[in-house]
């Protein structure tokens, strides 16, 4: 896990951030145990307490449980889970202010088409 820490959002929360990220990129799958506090306070240099709190959060959505004495571990589902929430995030908040920006530009439809088109057939070709 490689992180690079900035002022926007609390450690705490960039910290979960990335590991919903892993989870959503099928790094983490259920069933997998999360680095302990310890490990992750230890190689990123920051407080244990920030690690837990991290944690803690992800427990509290259901996305790991904690197995007494043997650590964290990802929770069957967490990644349905988080994409139907990261799903609805998007459509409710990104989505509305991209689509300002879009119309604002006036870029068409059928330019953004072309554009996504021209991007994915650069990824088949890499």
């Amino acid at each position: 896990m490689s992180v690079n820490w900035h002022d926007q959002s609390p450690i705490y929360r960039q910290l979960k951030e990335k590991v919903q990220a892993m989870i959503l990129d099928g790094v983490l799958k259920p069933g997998d145990a999360l680095p302990s506090v310890r490990q992750i306070a230890a190689d990123y240099q920051i407080n244990p307490i920030t690690v837990s709190k991290a944690y803690q959060e992800l427990v509290d959505e259901s996305l790991v449980e904690k197995r007494r004495g043997i650590g964290m571990y990802v929770t069957e589902g967490a990644s349905d889970k988080l994409l139907a929430t990261e799903r609805q995030r998007f459509i409710e908040e990104e989505w509305p202010a991209m689509l300002d920006r879009i119309r604002r530009l006036g870029i068409g439809a059928d330019e953004l088409l072309a554009q996504m088109n021209r991007r994915q057939t650069k990824g088949d070709e890499s």
